[in-house]
């Protein structure tokens, strides 16, 4: 059984995770610059060092055991706190060193995506070796995330405030309602009244909205979704009605596939926030990020820049 690590141990590890990636010996002699038979050779001695089976190779094709998939799981943390612990090493002269781990809800608009692209150059001008992990996903993802400690740094909007974190507003988005081509409501686009509105089916949102957004809601929800592609292929299909950000409709209204009801009755607008742990538990790495935002942010609400965003 396996007990202290050795380098040859670590060897063998990432060839077997080369092995799992590939989907096979043979596959896996590309990117290992090696021949089978030595492959074949490192595998079993790694499954001898374990004392137990990791595939099952043969006519039958590649094919990980139970403990094979646990075991790459394992294995695939390990190389990646090996090589975590190598990077921080190498760069302990450098002020910031680890890890930025930053949240964001999709399709935000361009303008502010490219806003946060221009943070992320201004930080990576910094006296820094960190790696940044960008991921997407829901409001209540985030939050959760971020309480846990696998978010940094999230940018969306957020109905719930939790008392442990920190949320600064950002920028506004503009939410409006639209129909697709095949639709009734199609061809009075511009002029549909709330009340026509309500009477037809609704795809809505699976993360609640704020009450206060219209004193009614559509009587006829028949379908939910929890994202943008979603919500406009179901307004595409010509069956339901949803609101969606103005900036990611816009494409699909100018082909003519989709219209909006009534711009100036049927819309609302959100707030983004830039959101972290409560000021004490923020990195400095997180901190520096937060500054560069805040500076490239030209048209932030001056309270936003004075707090530095953090």
């Amino acid at each position: 059984m396996l007990g202290t690590l050795s380098d040859l141990d670590l060897r063998l590890i990432r060839v077997f995770l080369a092995i799992v990636d590939a989907g096979g010996i043979s596959v896996a002699q590309g990117s290992l610059n090696v021949g089978q038979s030595t492959i074949s050779t490192q595998l079993a001695t790694l499954e001898t060092r374990l004392g137990f089976r990791l595939c099952e190779r043969g006519r039958g094709g590649f094919r990980l055991t139970a403990k094979g998939l646990r075991f790459a799981d394992l294995a695939r943390t390990l190389v990646g706190a090996v090589e975590d612990f190598s990077m921080q090493a190498r760069n302990m002269d450098r002020k910031l060193v680890g890890a930025l781990r930053i949240g964001m809800i999709g399709h935000t608009p361009f303008s502010e995506n490219s806003r946060i692209s221009h943070a992320i150059a201004r930080f990576r001008q910094r006296d820094e070796a960190v790696r940044l992990f960008i991921k997407v996903c829901s409001p209540s993802a985030m939050e959760e995330q971020l309480l846990s400690g696998e978010l940094d740094v999230a940018i969306g909007y957020f109905w719930h405030r939790t008392a442990s974190l920190h949320f600064t507003p950002l920028f506004l988005e503009r939410q409006v309602a639209y129909c697709g081509q095949p639709h009734p409501l199609f061809a009075q686009a511009g002029e549909v009244s709330t009340a026509q509105a309500w009477d037809h089916d609704w795809a809505w949102r699976s993360y609640p909205l704020p009450e206060t957004i219209f004193p009614a809601q559509p009587r006829h929800i028949t379908a939910v979704a929890d994202n943008m592609e979603a919500l406009a292929m179901l307004v595409l299909s010509g069956h339901h009605l949803a609101f969606l950000p103005q900036h990611f409709a816009l494409p699909y209204c100018r082909q003519g596939l989709m219209a909006a009801l009534n711009p100036q009755a049927l819309h609302y607008e959100v707030t983004f926030h830039v959101v972290t742990r409560q000021r004490q538990h923020v990195s400095e790495i997180a901190r520096a990020f937060l500054a560069d935002l805040a500076a490239v942010h030209l048209d932030m609400p001056e309270g936003c820049k004075a707090e530095g965003l953090g």
